[in-house]
């Protein structure tokens, strides 16, 4: 079973940033809507925490339980999710009077496993509106900026390790946040970096197997790279009995139509075309 790293996204720009920067530290991770229910299973070795154009302390600000989280796997909350960790746990989180944004020189207060081999004053890139003001019972500060007296931190005690950073580790901007993910995912989590793109294609093929059985499937394709993906995963999985469907709306660019069959030729696939420009241009007209 393929080890994982759940990644719980709050709406933030740099999600996809943070999924880029655990696979390239070769281990699998997925990334789900903060509201979507958590599968623990075996293969589940850590979750990150994303950062949030939203206040902790609006109304319908996105919330979980964290401690929750805690009893069961270690946790890493970044900016949004590293106020959300302070706030859950009894700290206190408050708007800043003055947005904290762009470069900052990070000094290590402890040292920490998080931390591990990160220069002292190594740049790091802040990029929120809220900040903490108090940790909570039982926290400790790991590291500083000038204006940021909490820019990471961790809880002591019982349970799975809680770690949080106000700054964003997967910018590229922070020089070394990649080695502070490493960290995270390899000695906290324990994740063995066994993982590479092609172990997530043989994966999606062997479960594509399991649940199409020896059934026959139909696919609409937009000619576009996620539905060719997709399609092309199948088509691996089952062979020809895979049917794909490529609808001529009328508003493609020129040559496209023939383009893109000719492409599905060229890949193996069984892709009918239809030319229903004509149903599409009836039906704009009204």
């Amino acid at each position: 079973m393929t080890e994982k790293i759940l990644i719980l996204d709050f709406g933030s720009q740099y999600t996809q940033l943070i999924a880029r920067a655990v696979r390239e530290a070769d281990v699998y991770c997925e990334i789900i809507p903060f509201h979507q229910q958590i599968v623990y299973d075996e293969s589940l070795k850590g979750i990150i925490l994303s950062g949030s154009p939203f206040s902790v302390n609006e109304k319908t600000a996105p919330d979980v339980d964290v401690k929750d989280m805690q009893e069961r796997l270690p946790v890493l909350g970044i900016c949004y999710g590293a106020q959300l960790t302070a706030k859950k746990f009894g700290g206190e989180v408050a708007n800043s009077n003055k947005r904290e944004y762009g470069r900052a020189l990070m000094h290590k207060k402890l040292e920490d496993v998080l931390l591990k081999d990160v220069l002292e004053l190594s740049q790091v890139w802040m990029s929120h509106a809220d900040t903490i003001l108090e940790m909570p019972p039982g926290f400790e500060v790991l590291a500083t900026t000038e204006d940021i007296p909490f820019a990471a931190f961790k809880k002591n005690g019982t349970g799975h390790p809680v770690y949080g950073v106000q700054f964003h580790p997967e910018v590229y901007h922070s020089i070394e946040g990649k080695k502070i993910l490493k960290n995270f995912l390899v000695n906290i989590c324990g994740c063995k970096q066994d993982w590479t793109p092609a172990h997530f294609i043989t994966d999606t093929v062997n479960n594509l197997k399991s649940l199409i059985g020896d059934r026959k499937v139909i696919m609409a394709l937009s000619g576009g790279v996620d539905s060719t993906v997709a399609a092309t995963l199948i088509h691996r999985a089952i062979g020809d009995r895979l049917s794909g469907i490529f609808v001529d709306n009328g508003v493609l660019r020129k040559n496209e139509y023939e383009e893109v069959l000719e492409t599905y030729k060229s890949i193996g696939l069984n892709v009918k075309g239809v030319n229903a420009k004509d149903l599409f241009y009836r039906e704009l007209q009204g």
